[in-house]
């Protein structure tokens, strides 16, 4: 059942079939928007019809974010349908471990693809789609942007990853910025999750273990452990703070940094 507190919105999530992106789109349809999920699935695949079909109120389009001609495309499909777009969330992104010496250049350059260019090309392509949409909402249309802990602070073994988490969080500022002194209607917040129990998170995990010769649920339970709350975070926890992010709920934030890590960087 719908809050309301969305209602009449059109809002675009990138990323948005798995993980934190799938939390994301449940929570931004639960409150009541038009949520249009896009991830690089083709559109008659399994994956695509259970989400649809799960979350309700929502569309789909194969997008690959790091395609600048994708993003167009996307844009011209949401005009002819919807004539605007009043959310943005991107949060396609990967990550990355190893010690910098061992860091191959094409998989730092993939990684800054992936984490960053597709934060920068969906800003720039759906900014007149939301300054538009914007001018017509009491407190502006909304960006939110996907880093992590990772952005606020280092980590030995993750130095690309928190380059390009850094980098998502001051395009944050700056746009924030930019927007707000030229008088265009955008909102722009960056989140920052701390360690969510994904997919993802998991992949990484098994890959560091391999490295170091333990098992991926030793570092997960140590992860947990390291963590005031003493647990992981459900993908969820992060979508209910996505979805205020991009409501008039937070009508006075922009530029803001919002941290959700069960207490991790308060260390």
């Amino acid at each position: 059942m719908s809050t309301g507190r969305l209602d009449g919105r059109i809002a675009l999530v990138s990323g948005g079939l798995r993980g934190i992106g799938r939390a994301i789109c449940e929570c931004l349809s639960a409150d009541g928007a038009t949520t249009i999920i896009t991830d690089l699935d083709a559109e008659d695949s399994p994956q695509v019809a259970q989400a649809l079909e799960a979350i309700g109120n929502a569309s789909y389009i194969a997008l690959d974010a790091t395609q600048e001609d994708a993003w167009i495309a996307a844009r011209a499909r949401i005009e002819r349908d919807h004539g605007h777009l009043d959310i943005l969330v991107n949060n396609v992104g990967s990550d990355l471990t190893g010690k910098v010496q061992d860091l191959a250049l094409a998989d730092w350059r993939r990684l800054m693809t992936l984490n960053v260019d597709t934060v920068f090309l969906g800003t720039k392509t759906f900014q007149p789609l939301l300054a538009k949409a914007g001018a017509n909402t009491p407190y502006g249309s909304s960006i939110v942007n996907v880093s992590s802990i990772m952005g606020l602070v280092g980590m030995g073994d993750v130095s690309a990853y928190n380059a390009s988490k850094g980098a998502v969080r001051l395009f944050s500022k700056s746009n924030a910025l930019e927007f707000a002194d030229a008088g265009v209607p955008i909102r722009v917040n960056s989140i920052h999750p701390g360690f969510v129990e994904t997919p993802l998170l998991h992949q990484g995990m098994e890959r560091w273990a391999a490295r170091d010769g333990c098992t991926a649920q030793e570092l997960i339970d140590a992860m947990a452990e390291t963590t005031p709350i003493k647990r992981l975070a459900q993908p969820i926890e992060i979508g209910k703070v996505v979805a205020f992010l991009a409501s008039d709920d937070a009508s006075y934030m922009t530029g803001s940094e919002v941290v959700v890590d069960g207490g991790w960087t308060a260390r």
